[in-house]
């Protein structure tokens, strides 16, 4: 039951914040990109650096205690087949796609975008999980991000 709520709240969040457009907050930490959401008790942020090439970490707060976070690292690896712009596009609708239409946050995933084809991997459940989501351009691959997270346990 407390993993179904966490995953709904995740989905929740991470649909308000980068998927759906949402406004920056201030940054919590020097140069930071910082993005957020709250519903009641629960709260996200969605904290990286970088633009093209970029790194970050999201986590959840439940009571204001912090229950699960995530950490990435995506990159462009081939710029004369996509660029930052069209990598956000095809993820922002992939992503749109899979917290719409399937309700979890995690891999399994592909879709097919004008920009490149999506593809989206990953081990475990909201406890404990790895992955990898990709772009194919011209069969080739042309962006990719590793992430991984879990519970907090204090």
């Amino acid at each position: 039951m407390y993993l179904t709520l966490l995953n709904d709240f995740i989905v929740e969040a991470k649909s308000r914040t980068y998927v759906g457009g949402g406004s920056p907050r201030p940054s919590c930490r020097p140069g930071s990109h910082d993005i957020g959401y709250e519903r009641g008790e629960w709260r996200y942020l969605d904290s990286y650096f970088g633009g093209t090439d970029f790194c970050g970490q999201e986590t959840v707060w439940l009571n204001g205690e912090p229950i699960w976070a995530m950490n990435y690292f995506g990159h462009i690896i081939e710029p004369g087949l996509i660029d930052g712009s069209r990598a956000g596009a095809v993820i922002k609708a992939a992503l749109s796609s899979m917290y719409s239409e399937k309700k979890r946050f995690l891999g399994g995933m592909e879709f097919d975008h004008a920009f490149g084809f999506y593809i989206d991997n990953s081990e475990g459940d909201c406890a404990h999980f790895r992955g990898m989501e990709m772009i194919i351009v011209e069969e080739r691959r042309a962006y990719e991000l590793d992430y991984r997270g879990g519970l907090i346990r204090l």
